[in-house]
């Protein structure tokens, strides 16, 4: 749908993250649930989307090269990415969305084969994912160009997640990737009132950036997150070429100033 208004909201009211949406159903799509592409000024709220947790590519909202969107009071549990961001994208706001299983919620990945991507003005908020492989991602190929810039993570409860905050600028979902120098910047990232808890063995915070386009302006403000099994590992983060500062983040980020 290409400049117009989609609205899908039978429940007005709004709805609880531990319920069922009352609007649409999307069920065991052989891919996307959902595709938002070049469309300006749409409203989708109370999707109830499932597939199976082992089910390939079937991402529940697909957007890219759109803007001024507002996502809301969704429940999303396939086997890919519950909401995926891509090229050309701006302006989204994303509330109470109920995530899991599933890979999260991704912004990219962007850059791929030497592309000019760019993404901007991304909220996502009030949201909770569970059991996810992934929480909140950025992902970028090495060789790309453009940027990933004012995106705000707020009010996140993640519940025995996986990888539950990543920024990764050398993504590659292959055995073999040539490095190149050049990415796409990422900057004016902020997270707010993440808490909850990992089941991963991998870092709980994991932020790798490039050597020669390093993360910039990163804030991190009141994050906590503990382990889900305690007894048998804990919560850690690494961080890489990655500068910006953390108030109350546990895990501790070390690269980042603190403040």
């Amino acid at each position: 749908m290409n400049k117009e208004r989609l609205m899908v909201e039978e429940n007005r009211g709004g709805t609880h993250l531990d319920h069922d949406p009352r609007g649409l159903k999307h069920r065991n799509s052989q891919k996307n649930h959902v595709s938002i592409d070049e469309c300006n000024g749409a409203t989708i709220s109370n999707l109830d989307i499932k597939a199976p947790a082992k089910s390939p590519n079937t991402d529940g909202i697909d957007i890219s090269a759109s803007t001024n969107l507002r996502i809301h009071d969704c429940l999303v549990a396939t086997g890919d990415d519950c909401i995926a961001i891509k090229a050309g994208t701006s302006n989204v706001q994303i509330s109470n969305i109920a995530c899991g299983p599933g890979h999260g919620i991704s912004i990219g990945s962007l850059g791929e084969g030497g592309g000019r991507d760019e993404v901007e003005g991304i909220s996502i908020t009030n949201s909770k994912f569970t059991r996810t492989e992934n929480g909140v991602r950025i992902k970028t190929w090495q060789g790309g160009s453009g940027f990933a810039k004012n995106i705000t993570f707020s009010g996140i409860t993640f519940v025995a997640a996986d990888n539950p905050i990543i920024i990764d600028q050398n993504y590659c979902p292959h055995q073999k990737c040539a490095a190149k120098s050049s990415a796409v910047k990422i900057s004016d990232v902020k997270y707010s009132g993440l808490h909850g808890t990992s089941i991963g063995k991998k870092a709980t915070i994991d932020f790798s950036c490039s050597n020669t386009v390093p993360c910039t302006n990163i804030v991190m403000d009141d994050v906590n997150i503990e382990s889900a099994d305690p007894r048998h590992h804990s919560t850690t983060a690494h961080c890489t070429n990655a500068h910006g500062t953390a108030h109350a983040v546990h895990p501790p980020v070390n690269c980042l100033i603190n403040h």
